[in-house]
């Protein structure tokens, strides 16, 4: 069942033939390109990419999932949900590249603890926005016959159509609007981020961060955002949260406006009134000029400083979403073992008063 929680939401952030950021001015860096392919022609980015293997858990799922609440880390923002006795995928990108072409392009440095011949029949896939790393035409294609139902911001359904997915599988949602599929209540939320696949289609569909409601567990999956006022709304109006799952990685100064630095990562998470943070967004693509290891160390340094619970699994690791302080108790330091010796120390967050 669809529903809506404010049929005037849409047209707070709809202007001409184009979706916008609630926001009156986002700088989303597109007004900086020369000072930004200058970096990346001149900058040198130590250890953008793993030196050792990065650790990885193969997975071995049954087709019919237990009914006990379970996470898996895919890779970057893929994340398998076992809710109600169904899975459930976010962001399905399991090509190699995040990509148009995958001859070039930010390459995967770490293998997949699942492939996509192996993933079971899935209740549903649930889509942040349309950029690349966040939704990959040949994994929607491949999931296609094993998917019950697509729920997507406004817009994407166009690119699934398109792509061969049947519409009458596909819910699209404006923001603060909701369904319930198998037991599970999806509510798309705002986010302060951009869309677009190519150079003419610009903010022609909507991003979203969503909240996921298996009662009693609660969890928020950020998507990509930079950090704004609106995670305060979304906590206030349907906080708190058990975990939340937020972009932590592919930052930069130069486009803080659209991706989180780890520290507003952490704010975030506060703002959401959030208990348990798992950090996304990390350690599968170099996608900015950060070592890879970066957004890990500086958002758990925040988090020590505010006493945030912190998970990090290893990608296939299972969390036991009605278990967390189980799961807080689980080796969450791999990518601590992976650091260089001369690995620079973390920035340090002054503890709140």
């Amino acid at each position: 069942m669809l529903t809506s929680h404010g049929t005037q939401a849409h047209r707070t952030h709809v202007k001409g033939s184009g979706f916008r950021n609630e926001a009156e001015r986002v700088d989303s860096g597109a007004g900086k390109l020369l000072q930004i392919l200058w970096r990346y022609l001149t900058t040198r980015v130590v250890d953008k990419t793993p030196g050792k293997q990065i650790p990885v858990r193969r997975l071995r799922l049954p087709r019919q999932p237990s009914t006990e609440p379970a996470l898996y880390k895919i890779s970057h923002s893929t994340l398998l949900l076992q809710l109600r006795g169904h899975y459930w995928l976010t962001d399905p990108v399991f090509a190699e590249r995040a990509s148009p072409s995958q001859w070039v392009g930010p390459k995967r440095f770490h293998s997949l603890p699942l492939e996509l011949a192996d993933i079971p029949p899935l209740a549903g896939i649930i889509l942040s926005h349309d950029h690349y790393d966040h939704l990959d035409k040949h994994s929607i294609q491949a999931l296609d016959a094993r998917t019950g139902v697509f729920i997507v911001p406004l817009g994407v359904d166009r690119h699934l159509r398109a792509w061969g997915v049947a519409a009458d599988k596909i819910i699209a949602l404006d923001w603060w609007q909701d369904t319930t599929q198998q037991g599970v209540k999806f509510t798309a939320t705002p986010a302060q981020h951009f869309s677009g696949r190519g150079l003419r289609d610009g903010n022609q569909t909507l991003w979203a961060s969503w909240v996921i409601e298996a009662a009693p567990l609660k969890l928020f999956f950020s998507g990509d955002s930079g950090y704004f006022d609106g995670f305060k709304r979304i906590g206030d109006r349907l906080g708190p949260f058990d975990l939340t799952l937020i972009e932590t990685g592919a930052y930069d100064e130069l486009w803080a406006d659209i991706h989180m630095l780890p520290e507003q990562s952490l704010r975030a998470h506060l703002d959401l009134r959030g208990r348990y943070l798992m950090p996304i967004h990390n350690s599968s693509f170099a996608l900015a000029l950060h070592s890879w290891y970066e957004p890990l160390q500086r958002l758990q340094a925040a988090a020590n400083a505010y006493d945030v619970p912190l998970l990090t699994p290893e990608f296939g690791q299972a969390i036991a979403l009605d278990k967390l302080e189980q799961s807080q108790a689980l080796d969450h330091g791999w990518w601590q073992r992976q650091l260089p010796a001369f690995a620079p120390e973390p920035v340090s967050i002054p503890a709140r008063a």
